[in-house]
């Protein structure tokens, strides 16, 4: 059933449509990109029949040239660079990250003057990274990835960007970890734009039970988890594992889930059995475990990677920690290697 301001401006003979339009950069997550557009299509129409009442779309680019996915599939633009105040959103649709010039400069000046034009962008996936490299998300939260934060944190060092949340939303600007997320972001807009009925029948169709707010937390375990039910613990010990220089304060993890520092302790005394400050060591040297057995970086390197001031500074702290050096760690692990690799020629 269409909602009564649809009625209404049928009765007027007029049909207010949220539009949006797409930027897809080369190697793109063909993932994000469907839920994202399947919301909308399913949204703007009552049930699966696909027409554009409620909203429409455009795949925007530079030229008409087939562009691939990062499994392969291609899509084309279905339209040129037009004026962007066209639309309510420019949706930017990232993808693989070693991929040199994601975007072409028509593109970026599209960008660019998308947002001299107070159109909102919105970057999908990686798409918030084509967004930052162009200068444009300075002042906003960025959410990406966990997979991803660390990357973004080298790249954008005065940006400030969150590996736990699933999507953000502004006035001016947006961004999704990408996934099934995008589905989440999408249906934000549609229930904001459109009518909580839209959003519902979209979610119905896709076999989604409920959106997920922007709260949620990414459904991802840390180097140390255990099953830790409060999720502003699980947002913290994501946050740890993507500062593992150990320099953020615990007074700023807790700003980051909105709790004092008192209540944060509180928190983490009872349901993980210790200080925030503890578990935040324990992330730091689970990650060292990692690159003992991972990597060939030299003791000094993987101390200094995780916020260790000296190697042997971390060394007693490993020592404490797992009842052995990290030399003796990294030896009993190459040698257990050295077995595997022979028990498999056999």
């Amino acid at each position: 059933m269409r909602h009564e301001q649809a009625r209404k401006d049928d009765a007027k003979g007029q049909v207010s449509r949220l539009k949006v339009g797409f930027v897809i950069s080369r190697s793109f997550t063909l993932s994000a990109f469907a839920m994202f557009i399947d919301t909308l299509r399913l949204a703007s129409d009552e049930q699966d029949r696909s027409g554009r009442i409620r909203a429409d779309w455009q795949v925007l680019g530079s030229t008409r040239h087939l562009i691939a996915s990062s499994c392969g599939v291609r899509v084309a633009p279905t339209s040129d660079f037009v004026d962007p105040s066209r639309f309510d959103y420019i949706v930017v649709v990232g993808g693989l990250l070693n991929r040199e010039e994601p975007v072409d400069r028509e593109t970026v000046a599209f960008l660019k003057l998308a947002d001299t034009r107070k159109v909102p962008l919105l970057g999908l996936c990686t798409g918030t990274f084509i967004l930052a490299e162009a200068g444009l998300m300075k002042n906003h939260e960025v959410c990406v990835s966990w997979l991803h934060a660390r990357a973004f944190k080298e790249r954008f060092p005065d940006l400030s960007v969150r590996g736990d949340r699933i999507f953000n939303l502004d006035r001016r600007r947006g961004s999704c970890a990408g996934g099934s997320s995008a589905a989440d972001m999408a249906a934000a807009l549609v229930r904001r734009h459109i009518s909580p009925e839209a959003e519902r029948n979209a979610l119905e169709v896709l076999q989604i039970e409920k959106a997920r707010s922007p709260l949620e937390i990414q459904p991802r375990r840390p180097l140390f988890y255990e099953e830790y039910k409060d999720s502003r613990l699980q947002a913290v010990m994501i946050m740890m594992e993507q500062n593992l220089d150990g320099n953020m304060p615990i007074v700023q993890l807790a700003a980051s889930v909105g709790v004092t520092r008192r209540q944060l302790e509180r928190i983490f005394e009872k349901e993980a059995g210790m200080s925030p400050a503890r578990a935040y060591a324990r992330v730091r040297l689970e990650r060292a475990k990692v690159l003992l057995s991972q990597t060939k970086l030299p003791l000094i390197d993987i101390a200094m990677d995780v916020g260790f001031n000296s190697a042997s500074q971390f060394t007693r702290s490993f020592r404490k920690e797992f009842g052995q050096t990290p030399s003796l760690v990294r030896s009993a692990l190459q040698v257990n290697r050295a077995g595997f690799a022979g028990d498999r020629l056999v």
